[in-house]
């Protein structure tokens, strides 16, 4: 038997952080607490698909309808066929494994065959300018954002994230710019539904496939458009189905990023895990927000460090 807790947590972003579809000033959370008849606690936060119209409303109702059979000692293999795959069952899922990290002593991370659990470098989104830069830069749809970047830190790897916004007129007129300015990832530039145009463009860098891509069922459509699959636990539907994508997607020849939807440092410690199998990182949550949970993960030099037996897994 389990006791499920529900909570709303809200972080606010430290500035205004716009993508091509919004602005947000806070992400908006849910946490799950599941406590067994010893007194152990797993812990799990879910930001969900906003996209998608998830919301903190949204996600709560999901799992209250669940609630009896949560509470009355749901697996983790139960929960995928419990809830649909999103910020819900993505909550319940890490919960789920980190509560059975504190009853067996075992680290999530052995739990699920890695050898290892280490630091790994990731990547930080740009957004830290004030609403007029950031208004101007949403009607200029061109590289200057990136020229700047790569003007200060020549050495670093650049992701460009259009996050839909683009179409093949902007693919062919900045291809040519990207070897220069050091862009190793470009990702999902087109819309979802409009991402054949990809099949036919020699692009000279790999292509990223996020808001087309949820979890194994998205695997086919997108062979010959993107070469890279961006993992992200709120899409797949938890920490379980994210493994699952992660080793399949490996099996068939993609490459792998795992992100994320900001949130905090126990919405990045499940990703950590999936990190380790991955050539690009995006989990920057905790640092685009003016607040963290306790026993928070620490971030030196460009690196994400694996999270603490007392914050998760």
């Amino acid at each position: 038997m389990l006791r499920l807790e529900l909570s709303r947590v809200s972080w606010p972003m430290r500035t205004p952080f716009r993508i091509s579809r919004i602005t947000e000033t806070q992400t908006d959370c849910v946490h799950v607490v599941l406590t067994d008849a010893q007194g152990h606690r797993g812990c799990g936060e879910a930001i969900g698909v906003d996209y998608a119209g998830e919301t903190q409303a949204t996600l709560i109702a999901q799992l209250e309808a669940v609630r009896d059979q949560i509470e009355a000692g749901v697996s983790r293999a139960q929960a995928q066929l419990l809830l649909p795959s999103g910020g819900a069952r993505n909550a319940l899922d890490c919960a789920l494994w980190d509560l059975q990290a504190k009853q067996s002593g075992v680290p999530a991370w052995r739990a699920a065959g890695l050898g290892s659990c280490r630091p790994v470098e990731t990547a930080y989104t740009c957004g830290m300018m004030d609403e007029a830069a950031l208004r101007q830069m949403a009607r200029d749809r061109s590289l200057d954002p990136v020229r700047i970047v790569h003007e200060e830190l020549p050495q670093s790897r650049l992701i460009v994230d259009p996050n839909e916004a683009w179409g093949e007129a902007e693919l062919r007129r900045f291809a040519g710019s990207f070897q220069a300015l050091n862009v190793a990832l470009l990702e999902q530039p087109v819309a979802a539904g409009e991402d054949d145009i990809l099949r036919g463009l020699n692009l000279p860098v790999p292509v990223a496939a996020d808001e087309a891509f949820d979890d194994r069922a998205n695997l086919a459509a997108l062979a010959g458009k993107h070469q890279v699959l961006n993992i992200k636990l709120d899409k797949t539907g938890g920490l379980t189905e994210a493994l699952a994508c992660a080793r399949s997607g490996l099996a068939q020849g993609y490459r792998l990023m795992i992100g994320c939807m900001a949130g905090s440092s126990l919405s990045m410690a499940p990703a950590v895990l999936v990190a380790q199998l991955c050539d690009f990182v995006d989990l920057d949550g905790p640092l685009l927000q003016a607040g963290d949970v306790a026993n928070p993960i620490g971030y030196l030099e460009g690196r994400i460090g694996a999270p603490t037996p007392v914050l998760w897994g």
